[in-house]
Formats: structure tokens, C-alpha cells, sequence
């Protein structure tokens, strides 16, 4: 295969392990703790994982562990949106399995849970792997979003790994797909069968974080691809000096992303979803703080800035929130008449009979290209696709128009150009920074260990994450004690809880305490590409808000 100069170098990069798994792999015994419980609704969740529920956290320690050189038969599918990293999960995996016995055996499940429904299967040879180590993407068996919920789908999964030989499967996921592991280890246990389910945590979106799960793998690498954009985009701001851009960011449900880059590259502006949400905050309160900021800037001469707006924003503005609500609902009871509803002013005259009033007023304000998006198909919950709702340009349109009625009142005399960017796919496959190529190996070495210790319906966990690789924690976590209760298509479903911006939390007070200085003074910052080689503290630095909730749990920590 033909590669770059880069690539060459990156597949004999070698990802850094914590300290205990880097020696005898006889010597990584676990050492289980208490009995654990769920983050909510635990009564509920205890009947339906009757054979998971309240196992113990599984610290690894050194201590002979036998079974880990026994001969292993494990299958690996990848679930979900790709994530920078996932190739060196199933590296970390493959050589963890190894180690242990030469005769183990790696299965790739090709196309995500489909894969395994289907019994769709490669063998990973050391000739596979060392082609995709250290490299971005999920191709090496690619992906999918396929939920596996059904009697027949869960009864399909089992017949493949029996069929196969399997003694484990690992899914590496979100949150979703790691509700999906939990499910298939409880089924599998109830139909008798010892055959092992292990969950990876994946979403460049950052949401799958908790006490346990400090960050969720690929996160590293998007917000610092994205923050090199940005840093671009500003330098080339400060140069014009004519234009205002404005950025929006991958991250449907959390704004993790957008604050991360907000940190790295100092923006004029940076929204915020959960503020939004809990100040309950208007769209045209939006649009008044961002033209308050261009009005200030503009008295400098200073006709240019930046702001960030995460994918996700339109559902946290309560009068938003309402209307789109109100859409899934109608358009969902009423699934076939409305298909058959083809002209747009048709859609909004049939609107009027089927939403309230308050949001039809506000469906009719909106440009009819956003009314639109907003009308377009749904994704399989039947939601609607935030990232094709072009909210970027809706704030362009919305504040250009506002500081015309100001321009008009004698409350404004600056220039205002607005240009809107969307920055998603493109940090999905970048190639993984070295915390993020170290970080996926050392959580496919880890699920290795779960494995070969017996364990089912645990997720990967590599804990200590702010300091060196050498100082990392790793350990397993049960799926159900991250899990509560949540209403999906009318009835409680099991779901991983997602983790959002906390407000009171260290990463956004940072924040918040700067963002009244840079939304006047230009203060941008320009990281620049991702580094691979050169000193650690360039090249190996994990994220700004990993250091900042590690830094607050070590003030919070009782004195030994």
C-alpha cells in the first residue's frame, strides 16, 4: 500500500502503557471492590440486569492471574460515528491477546452490530493491524449504527459467537453502544452462556465521561484538529481585519467540544448550550449579547472577531426546544399525511393546525431555508438531524439584520461581514494525536485483561489521565453503574447518562472568567497542528478541560 511519509512513521510509532501493563502479563492480577450501584433509578435497573447488576470496580494490581495466557477466541465490532483512535483499541487488543498466547484470535465484525447479526467476520492477522496502527478512521472493518433490541436481533448475536467459537466480544462505543454491550452481557449470561461482552468508550463528542471514565477516546485529537482551524481562521481575521466568522462544532448533545476550543484558541465569542438552557435564554437575547460584542469591538475599529457555536444550540433555546418538540411529535403521529405534503407553504399552513400557535409564530420567523432543515427527515429516534440545521448561518442572518435596526437607531457605525463554517467530519479520522494513540491502545491492552480475568458487562477504563502515560490507572467498570433510566419512543429505557457541561464545574468557570475580556480584546490563540514528535509537553498534553476537572478532584481529595 502506498502511504505518506507520515504514515510510514506512525505505524512504527509505539503507543506508551501504563506501568503495569508493560511487564509479565502473568503478573496483572484484579482486585475487586464493593458491591457497586447504578446513578439512578437503581430498583428498576437491579430487575432488568439481574445477572449484572451492583458487580464491583476491578482495579488491576500485580499478582500472578493464570487465565491470562489461556487461548482466546475475541470479536471486535466498531458501533457508531468514527473516532480518532479506534485502530489502536483493536491494536492494543490484538497484541494484549498476543501476549498472552500466540494461538489467541482476533475476529473483526465488518460494519458495525450489523456485523455480528449477519456473522460478517475477518480475521485480524499482525499483517492487518500493522497497516492501521497509529491511524485515524474506523476502515480497517468499518462501522455502524445498527441497535441490537430486538428478540431476534439479540437471538441472532448469540448464534453468531457460538457459531464462531467466541469467548468474548468487545464493542467499542458511545454511550448508546455501550448500553447495546450491557444488554448483549446480560442476554448472554440469562441464555447460559459464558461467552463475555466488554465495552471501549467512543464519541469525539466527550459525553461519555464520569467518575470512572475521565474522557471518552477521540475527543483529544477532534478539539485540537478543530482548534487548529480555528486558530487559522483567526489569524486570518486579525489580518483582514473585515470579516466575523462564525464556527459551528460538532457535538449534538454537549458543548464539550466548543469549550475545549474556546480554551485552546480564545475566541471573541463561545455559546454555550446548558448555559443557554439554564438561563433560559431567548434567540434574540443570543443575537442582542453577540451584536453587543461587535458593537464594543467595533468602536476599536476593530470590525472582525470569531465565535463558536455548538452543533447542538438550537435544542437548548427554550422557545427552540418547544417548537422542535412540538415538529418531532406532530410530524411523527401524523407520519404518513405530512409525507404526502411536498410544497413548503403547504407544510406551514398544515403546521398551523397541528402545532401551537406561539410555535408556528416562530416557525413562520425563521428563514425558509432553517424551516426547511427543520422539516427534513428525522434521524431513527425520530429527531431531528441538528447538524444539517444551519444554525451558523441562521445567527449570520439574524444578527447581520439586527445591527441594520441599530445602524438605523444611531446605536451602531461599524462594518459587519459574516462568514459561517461547519467543523465535524473533519476531526473524526484525523491522525490521533500521541495521547489519544497511547489513550485507545492502553484501553484495548485493558479489555484484554478483562477478558482473560473472566469478566462480563465492564467497560475499559484508563483513569489518571492528566498526568503521564506511566502514572495511568487502569481498571473495570461495570456498564450499570453509569446507567439510569430515560424515555425513548414512550417507554423507560437503560441508557448510559450523558455527561454535560457542568456550569459549576472548573473547565467553565475557567472560562466564563475570560470570555468578558476576549469578547472586546482580541486575544486569540493559534495551536497549530497537532505535534507527534518533539518534547512531551508539546506533544503529549491532554486536553485543557481534562487538566482542569483533574486539577479540582485533586483539591476536592481527602489528605492521606
Amino acid at each position: 500500500m502506498e502511504c505518506s511519509a507520515l504514515q510510514q512513521a506512525r505505524y512504527k510509532y509505539q503507543p506508551k502503557l501504563p506501568v503495569i501493563l508493560r511487564g509479565d502479563i502473568n503478573n496483572i492480577s484484579l482486585r475487586l471492590g464493593s458491591p457497586t450501584t447504578s446513578v439512578a433509578d437503581a430498583e428498576a435497573l437491579a430487575d432488568i440486569f439481574k445477572q449484572n447488576f451492583g458487580k464491583p470496580v476491578a482495579q488491576f494490581v500485580p499478582g500472578k492471574n493464570s487465565k491470562t495466557s489461556r487461548k482466546l477466541t475475541v470479536g471486535v465490532i466498531l458501533s457508531g460515528g468514527q473516532a480518532p483512535g479506534g485502530h489502536n483499541v483493536i491494536a492494543g487488543l490484538y497484541d494484549g491477546l498476543k501476549k498472552g498466547n500466540a494461538d489467541s484470535e482476533l475476529l473483526g465484525f465488518r460494519g458495525g452490530p450489523s456485523g455480528l447479526l449477519e456473522n460478517r467476520a475477518l480475521e485480524l492477522s499482525g499483517a492487518i493491524i500493522d497497516e492501521y496502527r497509529n491511524t485515524g478512521g474506523f476502515d480497517i472493518i468499518g462501522s455502524g449504527r445498527t441497535k441490537i433490541e430486538t428478540d431476534e436481533q439479540f437471538a441472532a448475536a448469540l448464534a453468531t459467537a457460538r457459531k464462531r467459537g467466541l469467548d468474548a466480544v468487545v464493542i467499542i462505543g458511545g454511550d448508546d453502544s455501550n448500553t447495546n454491550a450491557a444488554l448483549l452481557a446480560e442476554y448472554f449470561l440469562a441464555q447460559g452462556s459464558s461467552i463475555q461482552v466488554i465495552g471501549c468508550p467512543k464519541t469525539i463528542d466527550g459525553d461519555l465521561k464520569n467518575e470512572h471514565i475521565e474522557a471518552s477516546f477521540g475527543f483529544d485529537t477532534a478539539v485540537k484538529t478543530y482548534s487548529e482551524l480555528i486558530g487559522n481562521i483567526e489569524r486570518d481575521a486579525a489580518s483582514a481585519r473585515k470579516y466575523w466568522h462564525f464556527i459551528k462544532l460538532m457535538g449534538r448533545s454537549a458543548s464539550h467540544i466548543a469549550l475545549e476550543c474556546a480554551l485552546q484558541t480564545q475566541p471573541n465569542i463561545c455559546l454555550i448550550s446548558e448555559e443557554v438552557e439554564a438561563k433560559k435564554m431567548s434567540l434574540a437575547l443570543i443575537v442582542d449579547d453577540i451584536c453587543a460584542s461587535i458593537s464594543k469591538r467595533a468602536e476599536n475599529k476593530d470590525n472582525f472577531g470569531v465565535v463558536l457555536i455548538p452543533e447542538g444550540l438550537i435544542e437548548f433555546i427554550p422557545e427552540m426546544k418547544k417548537l422542535i418538540n412540538e415538529l418531532n411529535d406532530s410530524m411523527a403521529e401524523n407520519a404518513g399525511e405530512f409525507s404526502l405534503i411536498t410544497n413548503f407553504i403547504d407544510q406551514i399552513y398544515w403546521l398551523d393546525l397541528h402545532i401551537s400557535k406561539e410555535s408556528a409564530d416562530i416557525f413562520k420567523s425563521l428563514p425558509p431555508e432553517i424551516g426547511a432543515q427543520l422539516l427534513a427527515d428525522r434521524d431513527p429516534h425520530g429527531n431531528v438531524q441538528v447538524s444539517r440545521i444551519d444554525t451558523e448561518k441562521l445567527l449570520v442572518g439574524m444578527v447581520q439584520k439586527r445591527l441594520g435596526d441599530l445602524e438605523k437607531a444611531g446605536a451602531y457605525s461599524g462594518k459587519f461581514s459574516g462568514l459561517a463554517h461547519f467543523f465535524g467530519y473533519e476531526g473524526r479520522c484525523a491522525f490521533p494525536s500521541n495521547f489519544d494513540a497511547d489513550y485507545c491502545y492502553s484501553l484495548g491492552f485493558s479489555a484484554f485483561v478483562l477478558i482473560a480475568s473472566g469478566l462480563t458487562g465492564y467497560i475499559s477504563s484508563v483513569r489518571n489521565l492528566a498526568e503521564s502515560a506511566d502514572k495511568w490507572i487502569p481498571c473495570g467498570v461495570p456498564l450499570t453503574m453509569m446507567m439510569n433510566l430515560e424515555r425513548r419512543h414512550g417507554s423507560s429505557k437503560p441508557v448510559i447518562k450523558k455527561a454535560l457541561v457542568e456550569l459549576d464545574g472548573e473547565p467553565f468557570k475557567a472560562f466564563a472568567g475570560k470570555r468578558a475580556e476576549w469578547s472586546v480584546k482580541t486575544s486569540f490563540l493559534f495551536p497549530g497542528a497537532i505535534q507527534y514528535y518533539g518534547p512531551p509537553e508539546v506533544c503529549d498534553q491532554p486536553a485543557k478541560t481534562l487538566k482542569l476537572e483533574h486539577s479540582a478532584r485533586e483539591k476536592q481529595a481527602p489528605a492521606r
